[in-house]
């Protein structure tokens, strides 16, 4: 897989008011926007190109990607004056994906699963679609044929009475021909495509049990991911490497020696954090402020906020 099209369009609205500032993607983790991870992944796994929707905030990804790079990969970034959904978001960026393969990555997620058997039993199989599926997770929906390497119904909608075991992580493997049977020039999800895709026996997926899979999609995940992610390396596929991804302070954080902050929080470049203050699963974005003294467990300080006295799981 040469190309990757990254979904960095939606209104975030679960993660409100963190994304009262920034599109999902953008949302820093361990000082790193989450859209980082999505590339790092990809590109360890193969991808030399990106592309990505956007909508909500959409200035804020010219401003942390300027030369539209990624490292030394090409990154376009094709905006939606309208949402168009999923189906329409890929229908509208197709010109630039060209008439190769390609993998779709939803930009609010966070996982390191190994991609390669994805791209190998998508390549196998011959079917337009391939999903990349995990035997459990939050919202296990889909019904996995996993001898014959087919989904079956997602939701029961195909009335087969399956309910489904699997979780859909939200990537997938496509050939061009998936292009063709989008509802060109409109606002549309992907669902119905799959759907339609089942019911021919054309919609592949693939078991990815390993590494670790986190939706972004509230607060509440936001901050239980980087308190999973300090007790074991992540992402895996950094190996020895990945430590340097997962440090509680960026280089530009200025934190008094008096301060503690703990390996699930984070400090972010121009932040500043007081003497005495003590920091729990407490993530302080760039250009944050936390005062002398102050006690945080669970809390979120944005961009130009400021947070004092004792907080447990609530934001400045």
């Amino acid at each position: 897989m040469q190309k990757a099209f990254v979904l960095g369009a939606g209104l975030g609205t679960r993660l409100q008011p963190l994304t009262g500032q920034l599109p999902k993607p953008l949302v820093p983790v361990f000082g790193r926007p989450l859209i980082e991870f999505a590339f790092e992944h990809l590109a360890r796994a193969g991808v030399r190109e990106f592309v990505v929707n956007t909508h909500h905030h959409a200035g804020e990804y010219g401003a942390r990607f300027p030369d539209g790079r990624y490292r030394d990969l090409p990154v376009t970034f094709r905006h939606e004056p309208v949402l168009l959904e999923t189906g329409g978001g890929i229908d509208n960026v197709a010109d630039l994906l060209g008439g190769a393969p390609f993998v779709v990555y939803n930009g609010d997620i966070l996982t390191d699963l190994p991609l390669a058997p994805l791209f190998e039993a998508h390549a196998a199989s011959g079917r337009p679609v391939t999903l990349a599926l995990r035997s459990a997770g939050p919202a296990a929906h889909v019904a996995f044929d996993a001898a014959g390497g087919r989904v079956t119904d997602i939701r029961g909608l195909c009335g087969t009475g399956d309910p489904g075991a699997c979780q859909f992580t939200g990537i997938y493997a496509c050939d061009p021909e998936f292009l063709g049977r989008l509802y060109h020039g409109q606002k549309h999800s992907v669902i119905p495509v799959f759907l339609e895709l089942v019911g021919e026996g054309l919609l592949g997926g693939a078991l990815l049990d390993g590494g670790d899979w986190w939706d972004l999609g509230t607060r509440e995940a936001y901050l239980d991911a980087h308190r999973a992610i300090a007790r074991s390396p992540f992402p895996r596929y950094l190996g020895a490497d990945a430590e340097s991804w997962q440090k509680n302070a960026s280089a530009g954080a200025d934190i008094d020696p008096g301060a503690q902050v703990d390996a699930a929080s984070h400090v972010g470049d121009g932040a500043r954090v007081g003497a005495g203050a003590s920091l729990k699963n407490t993530i302080v974005w760039e250009g944050g402020k936390v005062q002398d003294g102050a006690s945080l467990d669970r809390c979120v300080v944005r961009r130009g906020h400021c947070a004092s006295g004792a907080l447990d799981g609530a934001d400045p």
